[in-house]
């Protein structure tokens, strides 16, 4: 092996890009592989809890992301009809306080910017679509669809869902449609009208079958985003997402809050996106390669806490890389394994059940959690 050992990152999303900074930090020899030629302000936003803040900390762009993005004091619930309150969750300076850092939301756009421009300019090729990948033992042959080869010593799968790095893994296999679309859209706030409820910074409302969660993505709070949850028997996988409109909206969601109508109304553009699982993998890695993020435990948004848990893997594999050393991998990503399975599966669950802060409870466990800090377990006993 070399001097200096190549980690190749599999993919330049948050998680992915979070990763790689992380990875600088601690003074590796890192390189990203990004299937895209460039990125773009995608219409969606994202919540940012104090449990990813504290990592955004490490990376050095927390100032930057709290300057930018939204401040809820609470995340309310309500009822999807008459507006009451089902749940009031204090965040604002409680947050602060009580985590160690902010809850934010945020254009994903704006956030995913600030972390690639958190990497130098040379760390992320663009255009590298991975299409096979070998573990030759001494290290790792990439194939590129633009007919380029990379090598590297261990590689890094935060390519996705459809992570190839999960296929060569454990073989191909089609995620799981998990019987729910999303509705997605961005645009400016309306006005308050008769008869409406002033905008909450951060509200999910919902109903026995459906819901829809809204929140500012801009600290001047003059743009809204939302996403919603519902039931749909069948989606082609082959479809990522498909364009909607208002008339698809307000029909599922047909005598709801006129607060909601008034959302509708003001929609501009609106997309829908399949949700998509998985089943807990019997491995994170094998070998040279390991897997982070939705490459390993993808889940629905109903927790709103999926990228978080992608950044949290990067932080917790650069923790057990710096501990270990990259040349004792399969060490490294043991450890990474014990210290990461259990909380991605809990997250994952809860998210499958759609019930945080559906009712009033204390999510310290979830926000409070400090990847930095938390006692590392050993994979002997996570096993046992």
């Amino acid at each position: 092996m070399s001097q200096s050992p190549r980690i190749a990152v599999v993919g330049a999303g948050l998680g992915g890009a979070a990763t790689a900074a992380l990875l600088l930090k601690e003074g590796f020899n890192v390189r990203v592989y990004e299937q895209a030629p460039s990125f773009s302000r995608l219409g969606a936003g994202i919540h940012v809890g104090p449990n990813v803040m504290k990592i955004l900390r490490r990376i050095g762009i927390e100032d930057a992301l709290n300057a930018q993005g939204s401040h809820p004091d609470f995340w309310y619930s309500r009822h999807w009809q008459t507006g009451d309150v089902l749940a009031q969750i204090p965040l604002g300076e409680h947050a602060v306080k009580t985590y160690g850092a902010s809850y934010l939301t945020v254009h994903r756009g704006d956030f995913h910017d600030l972390l690639v421009k958190a990497l130098p300019g040379d760390v992320v090729a663009f255009g590298k679509n991975l299409t096979h990948v070998e573990d030759r033992g001494d290290d790792v042959l990439m194939h590129f669809a633009d007919g380029t080869t990379e090598v590297a010593d261990i590689v890094i799968g935060a390519d996705g869902v459809n992570s190839r790095i999960r296929e060569e893994l454990l073989g191909p296999e089609e995620p799981k449609y998990a019987g729910y679309l999303a509705h997605r859209a961005v645009f400016p706030t309306p006005q308050v009208k008769a008869g409406m409820l002033p905008f909450d910074a951060c509200v999910k409302w919902w109903s026995d079958d459906r819901h829809m969660m809204v929140y500012y993505v801009t600290g001047k709070a003059d743009e809204l985003y939302y996403v919603t949850g519902v039931p749909a028997d069948k989606w082609d996988l082959k479809d990522r997402w498909l364009p909607s409109n208002k008339d698809e909206l307000r029909a599922t969601f047909d005598g709801w809050h006129p607060t909601v109508q008034a959302l509708i109304d003001a929609t501009v553009d609106v997309t829908k996106w399949s949700l998509l699982e998985r089943d807990p993998l019997p491995l994170w890695s094998r070998g040279r390669l390991v897997l982070l993020g939705d490459a390993c435990h993808p889940m629905k948004p109903h927790m709103a806490q999926g990228a978080a848990m992608a950044i949290e893997d990067g932080a917790m594999l650069a923790r057990c890389l710096k501990e270990v050393g990259v040349s004792n991998h399969s060490d490294a990503f043991a450890l990474y394994e014990a210290n990461r399975a259990a909380r991605a599966s809990k997250v994952q669950r809860i998210s499958h059940d759609n019930t945080w802060l559906r009712t009033n409870e204390d999510p310290s466990w979830c926000f409070g959690y400090d990847v930095f800090n938390v006692p590392l377990v050993s994979p002997v006993k996570a096993a046992a």
